[in-house]
């Protein structure tokens, strides 16, 4: 970057009688022109990182971090009579859902700060996800149009638009690069479907409700639309370049997809490979299985996709023919590799009219990977077990990570210059010297407290400005943030808290230290059992907050339209990371890190990344409970009676509290039905599939020994501190450096 240049336009910029969205697109589109452009790829291999969804956050105050003048900013600004924290109200861009699309976004931060040539595709949503708004405690879904505040840090490239063809109609696919700073400039390209009016909806909302049929095309409309794009585009590069012998194409290019959504970039390739370059299928087959790389982030079945035949055959009949064909040759070779029918039935990817998108991803890929050292046996043992007999060197284990410039120098300013302070501002280049912040003083241990103390303040301070909910800055501070989702249980968090409030009013539960616990999370906005959670959550902390003789003691807080920048405040704020997933089921997980990260304690079940932060901070500095997957696979096999854990008080009080009036949910009957999945199970699974009412007992007893421990301030402080300085291992520094080295080859 120009330093000198965009900080003389920027003395020189005359900020008087501007509204703040005036002066962030002006103060944007100066440092894009003093920036640069994308950095040469030419004849160098290349990383192309596919993924539905890209959690960026607001970009404002990240890349001027990157850029590496966010401080001069800040001077130049305020010299000029401008508070740089007025533009927090620039919303971020919620091109992503969760874990998935945040992880993307903290792959390409690190691979620009460590000078690797990796380049994102995906879709320019014009609405995000949704904006969540709660109404009467109920999650209401309001359009997310965060482009109302212009878009400075994306490129619209009209030269390079192409044609995406379906069997109905034709789309036309502009992309806009988004630039990745750091050691490099890498690009993010998000493609926007224009045309008609019917065209236009691909990239008008991400993730459309998928329960009828025009929802579910068009959930595959939009997964083919920005993987045909990339692709093409891709490929007729390289054409350019170098013409039609596309025996050098791996060796320039490696496309990792990111979960099973892109996976139809294969049989794409395929197809342009064979249709429009005249490439034998064979041929076509082979450089793909060269070219691809497949991440996996899910277990659980329904995340899993699967195509009818009838819903691909209907809009993309040539892609339907190609995956048959492939199914065809990796029969043969699983027969040929002495598999039984059993195992090839496993592996299928086209079965019972039904096309299996992982499976697809596991033949051709090149390396399959997981996401943390639990999930990654659980592809190798169970999932993905024939594919790990057959081609046992292409499972491997990739434990996420996050960036430290976003979650630490960002976000906890207060925090980063202690650990400067303490152990010299090396770590920001190489997240791996944290570790020598573990030779901490007493004096440090004071220090820390303070900045939890200040970080506790703001947070707090804003919840009351958002939420309206005033909680008191000496409270314990617990949260629960992240995608709603049976699986992660904050219904047993509810039960847990509710237990608690129960203890309290009765006078069983004594001494007990103030505490807040916060929840934040979306659901999906046809998943009406995560709907009817929220609406529970809200129910209760209406109740506890209301009560004066519990409430100097007990608070809950359930934050609207929990997001990127929420986030930065939650983390550094929080005392302890509720993560809390039945076991087995929870890949990795990264908001456990980036709690971590800011010295929380992690409270949690032996699941994804928790076990290694425990391995690698210590069990004794965090609060381990629960089944473990051996135990939850016992259960499975040799049956489970929740109803019978109803005699036990514990369970009883608050379950029933779901249905004995206690709460209303507004006459949708979503509590009874809750109730009924908890006690009698659903035509889709075993009563309390995912063992809430087994682990209640253990999660409400690790939560008030987290309450007693709080009260030895400095022991429990030096806890939180020994988690922060363990965090080095999961800095996505590290995880993309494994990925260029053992699978990308940058």
């Amino acid at each position: 970057m120009n330093k000198q240049l965009f900080l003389q336009n920027l003395a020189d910029l005359n900020t008087e009688n501007k509204d703040v969205i005036t002066l962030y697109n002006e103060i944007s589109s100066l440092a894009m022109k003093c920036a640069g452009g994308i950095s040469n790829t030419a004849n160098k291999r290349n990383a192309y990182y596919l993924s539905m969804e890209f959690l960026i956050g607001r970009s404002f105050f990240n890349n001027l971090l990157e850029l590496g003048v966010l401080n001069e900013t800040k001077s130049i600004l305020a010299e000029k009579g401008v508070d740089i924290n007025v533009f927090e109200e620039i919303e971020d861009a919620a091109l992503g859902n969760g874990g998935l699309g945040r992880l993307a976004a903290c792959f390409l931060d690190s691979a620009a700060g460590l000078g690797l040539p990796l380049h994102g595709y995906g879709i320019r949503y014009k609405y995000g996800l949704f904006k969540q708004a709660l109404e009467n405690g109920c999650q209401v879904e309001l359009p997310d149009d965060w482009q109302r505040f212009g878009d400075p840090w994306s490129v619209r490239r009209e030269d390079e638009k192409r044609e995406i063809k379906f069997a109905d109609y034709t789309v036309t696919a502009v992309p806009y690069d988004m630039p990745v700073f750091g050691k490099r400039i890498n690009r993010l390209r998000l493609f926007q479907a224009e045309g008609s009016e019917q065209a236009e909806k691909i990239s008008e909302y991400l993730y459309p409700a998928d329960d009828t049929e025009e929802g579910k095309l068009l959930r595959l409309r939009q997964e083919y639309f920005f993987s045909a794009a990339t692709v093409a585009e891709l490929l007729e590069n390289y054409v350019k370049q170098h013409g039609r012998n596309f025996g050098n194409f791996p060796k320039l290019h490696v496309i990792q997809l990111n979960d099973t959504h892109p996976v139809i970039a294969i049989a794409e390739f395929i197809r342009l490979l064979t249709a429009k370059y005249r490439q034998p299928f064979a041929t076509a087959l082979s450089l793909a299985r060269q070219t691809f790389a497949y991440t996996n982030h899910t277990v659980l079945p329904e995340a899993l996709e699967c195509w009818h035949e009838d819903y691909v055959k209907k809009i993309l009949p040539d892609i339907a023919d190609i995956i048959v064909k492939i199914n065809i040759y990796a029969m043969r070779e699983q027969t040929a590799a002495g598999c039984t029918e059993e195992e090839i039935a496993k592996m299928a990817i086209y079965k019972d009219k039904t096309f299996f998108m992982a499976n697809l991803a596991v033949y051709v890929a090149k390396s399959v990977n997981g996401v943390a050292k639990l999930h990654t046996e659980i592809l190798k043992n169970s999932l993905f077990a024939t594919a790990h007999k057959i081609y046992p060197e292409k499972l491997q284990n990739k434990t996420n990570g996050i960036t430290h410039r976003r979650w630490l120098e960002l976000c906890n300013g207060e925090f980063s210059q202690l650990i400067d302070q303490t152990i010299g501002d090396g770590w920001r280049a190489d997240i791996s010297r944290l570790d020598g912040l573990k030779n901490y003083t007493a004096e440090t241990v004071e220090k820390f407290i303070e900045v939890k103390r200040t970080k506790k303040q703001q947070l707090l301070k804003y919840i009351a400005e958002k939420e309206g909910v005033v909680v008191p800055d000496n409270f314990l501070v617990f949260a629960q943030v992240k995608r709603l989702h049976e699986y992660k249980r904050q219904l047993m968090t509810a039960f847990a808290v509710l237990d608690i409030y129960y203890g309290l009013k009765s006078g069983e539960i004594k001494d007990f230290y103030p505490s807040v616990f916060i929840f934040g999370a979306k659901s999906a906005p046809a998943y009406k059992r995560a709907k009817a959670i929220i609406k529970f959550i809200n129910e209760i902390a209406a109740k506890v907050n209301a009560d004066a003789q519990t409430n100097g003691l007990l608070k809950v807080v359930f934050v609207q339209n929990y997001n990127v920048s929420y986030a930065e405040k939650i983390v550094t704020g929080a005392d302890v990371s509720l993560q809390v997933s039945t076991a087995g089921l929870e890949a990795s997980g990264t908001g456990n890190m980036k709690f971590m990260l800011n010295g929380a304690v992690t409270c949690g079940t032996m699941d994804g990344a928790n076990i290694e932060i425990v391995e690698f901070a210590g069990k004794q500095n965090n609060y381990i409970f629960g089944a473990e997957v051996d135990e939850i696979e016992r259960l499975k096999r040799e049956g489970y009676s929740p109803a019978a854990l109803l005699n036990t008080p514990l369970c009883s009080r608050a379950v029933e509290a779901l249905v004995n009036g206690e709460f209303s949910d507004g006459g949708t009957g979503g509590f009874k039905e809750l109730y009924e999945s908890l006690i009698n199970g659903a035509s889709w699974h075993a009563p309390d599939n995912y063992f809430v009412l087994y682990d209640l007992k253990s999660y409400f007893e690790a939560l008030l020994s987290i309450n007693a421990d709080y009260k030895q301030k400095f022991a429990f402080a030096e806890k939180q501190l020994i988690n922060a300085a363990s965090a080095a291992y999961f800095s996505s520094d590290r995880t993309i450096r494994e990925y260029a080295d053992d699978i990308w080859k940058i």
